[in-house]
Order: structure tokens, then sequence, then C-alpha cells
């Protein structure tokens, strides 16, 4: 891809300044075609304990003004330079409502992914992970989605309150629905 808009200079734009995209990235409407969307899905009405990781996505924005994007010498790529990367906000995720805000995740999913491009969200509490990967299937192709889950645990638990919807059950539902299939997930 030519002409890739990467993130904003950190010797003309001091750090603390400018807008709170991903790694100081472009907003998506700043660019007429991209290969990775970065997304933020702000829910955590999923959780049995402890709520806030709704706050999420803006704390890993802000957190992320910290990388140096020219040049990662282990790996000898300098990696924003190959690819068209993109920060394209948050989905508007219900508070209320769990059943619409997983719809929400659903459609804002599949809206950002195709074939050519592929999709990172930025969470949220575990639920987020069935609707989201979920909408990248329906996008892609049921069952040729690969998830690489990193966690203390599994998620894999069936019920939990009277619910088939939390944050410890999303892997075990990506497999049941066959959105995922078991020989393209991988559990770290």
């Amino acid at each position: 891809m030519s002409d890739i808009i990467g993130p904003v200079d950190g010797t003309k734009v001091p750090r603390f300044a400018g807008e709170s995209t991903f790694a100081r990235l472009p907003r998506i409407d700043q660019v007429s075609k991209y290969d990775v969307a970065v997304l933020g899905a702000p829910f955590d009405g999923g959780v049995s304990f402890r709520p806030g990781a709704r706050f999420a996505p803006q704390a890993i924005r802000q957190a992320s003004r910290h990388l140096r994007p020219a040049y990662h010498p282990d790996l000898d790529i300098s990696p924003f330079s190959t690819m068209q990367v993109v920060d394209a906000g948050d989905i508007p995720c219900n508070p209320f409502d769990i059943d619409s805000a997983l719809k929400q995740i659903h459609e804002g999913a599949a809206e950002y992914v195709s074939d050519s491009t592929r999709l990172v969200t930025l969470g949220g509490d575990h639920t987020i992970t069935w609707p989201n990967v979920t909408g990248v299937a329906r996008a892609v192709g049921w069952g040729k989605v690969g998830v690489i889950h990193f966690d203390a645990h599994a998620d894999t638990g069936d019920i939990e309150f009277g619910s088939l919807i939390g944050h410890g059950q999303p892997m075990r539902r990506l497999i049941e629905s066959g959105a995922v299939r078991g020989d393209r997930f991988l559990q770290v």
C-alpha cells in the first residue's frame, strides 16, 4: 500500500498533545483505505465481580502514546510503514442492556473487517469476545476465523447466575456456535 499515514511524529507534536488515537495513528476517516482497524468496545456488563473494563479502550490509547513507531530492532521491521493501521473509535455500547450492547459489538466488528482488512479490538470485559468474533465471522465466513486467547482462565464455563452470556463463557460460545473451529483456536 502506498502513501501510508503513520503515527504522529513525537518530535513534532509532544506525546501529551494531539488526538488520543491508538499509537497516535490516524482516525479511520483520515484515510481512504486501511489494512487494520483498531476498535474500542467499552463494555463491562458481563462481569461477575469487578467492573471497570469499560474504561480500558481509552486507557490503552492513552498508554500507547508512548510507543515509538520508527523501528523495532529485534524484529527488523517498521510496523506502521508496512500497513495502514487506523483508529476506528469506540462502539457505543449500551451500558444498561447487555443484549443491545452485544448486538452493537457484533455489528461494529462486522463493519470494519473484510477479507482484505483485519481488526484489533480493545476491550472491555471478556464478554465482548463472543459478539466481536462472531461479527468478524459474519463478515469473512463462518469457521474461517482464528483466535489466540491469552488469559489465566479458559473462559469456557457454561452457565453463571442462570446466564449463558458473561465473561466466563465466551470461548465456549465461539466453539459451540461454529464461528471458530477447534483447529483454529489456541489458548495460552
